[in-house]
């Protein structure tokens, strides 16, 4: 007997319901979460009777995958997953945005799920569902149609030549440009509408909070020892890039947002020296793409054995050029 599981939004989210019916070929429940297994996806895998893997260490094939589940607070990995036809389950509020967005659709992206949010469907309306997931798609029947006289390309435009062609490309290189143009402006705008505005009024609520609750100086105090020496960012960048730390601080980059306006706080107060700007930059964000390394690798086609291994060589690669970053960086800030 089919088992059908019936994802649905959770408070406040965004998307779905989605529909999970597995087959003999979809038997696996990706979990992009940076820190194991994620609560969601063991309790779809259960209800479905598939598996729920790591993708961060088992990563598996797009075709083999019956629905990924991420916790991205940015634009990466809610898009990535949607745009290879896979129904992505974000266990973190987030509506389609970023450049991904516009394959962030309702019937394949759902957000601010939990457990409570997830329906088990079973008997005979399941069957009959998982029946017309595989079922295959009829031929289109290929007709040869015979050329007429109103299917014969007019060789009037493509004859032109001498000054009336040069002018007719130029006329066709302009107006690609400008669409070309129209549409990155298009893009730009919705791309600044949909996160940069929203994070400016983020870190300005931020601001307030911390002035008015004087939290600022007690964490600044802290940080102060840290921020304020070379060996401190060192100490910093490798707090960062640690193999299991890495992957939990980089989605949404809040903790490098939340560190680095206190750091640039006390560096604006005269606390911290101004040529520990720059260090300090790549002090807290070593962690920066961690949580993207398998995404990354699955958007360029890796077999499961290279993510596999890759994912795990980037995040200990980490622990050697996040602190070796903060000494270039040192050096390179004299003058500032």
């Amino acid at each position: 007997m089919s088992k059908k599981v019936i994802v649905h939004k959770g408070k406040g989210g965004w998307g779905g319901p989605l529909t999970l019916v597995p087959d003999h070929k979809k038997q696996y429940v990706i979990s992009v979460t940076g820190g194991g297994i994620h609560p969601v996806a063991e309790k779809i895998a259960e209800l479905t009777g598939t598996k729920a893997v790591d993708a961060f260490k088992n990563p598996v094939e797009k075709e083999e995958t019956l629905a990924a589940v991420i916790d991205c607070g940015g634009t990466a990995r809610c898009g990535t997953y949607p745009r290879m036809n896979i129904p992505t389950v974000n266990v973190k509020l987030q509506a389609p945005s970023g450049p991904l967005s516009k394959f962030m659709t309702e019937d394949i992206f759902v957000s601010g799920t939990t457990i409570n949010d997830l329906e088990l469907v079973t008997g005979k309306a399941a069957d009959e569902i998982a029946a017309e997931e595989i079922q295959p798609e009829p031929k289109a029947s290929i007709v040869e149609e015979k050329p007429t006289e109103s299917t014969k390309p007019d060789p009037a435009p493509n004859g032109k030549r001498g000054f009336i062609g040069f002018i007719d490309k130029i006329g066709r290189a302009a107006g690609n440009f400008i669409n070309i143009m129209y549409q990155a402006g298009r893009e730009t705008i919705e791309t600044v509408m949909t996160n940069i505005l929203p994070f400016m009024a983020f870190v300005a609520t931020l601001i307030g909070i911390i002035n008015y609750t004087g939290i600022g100086d007690l964490i600044a105090k802290v940080l102060s020892p840290l921020a304020g020496s070379l060996i401190g960012l060192v100490v910093l960048g490798l707090i960062t890039s640690l193999p299991f730390l890495s992957p939990l601080l980089a989605p949404g980059a809040v903790i490098a947002s939340v560190i680095g306006l206190l750091i640039g706080t006390e560096i604006a107060n005269g606390t911290i020296p101004a040529h520990y700007a720059l260090p300090a930059l790549f002090a807290i964000n070593s962690q920066v793409g961690c949580d993207f390394a398998p995404v990354g690798m699955t958007l360029g086609e890796a077999d499961p054995e290279t993510i596999s291994t890759g994912v795990p060589a980037i995040l200990f690669s980490r622990v050697i050029t996040g602190p070796l970053a903060v000494v270039v960086a040192y050096f390179m800030s004299f003058g500032l």
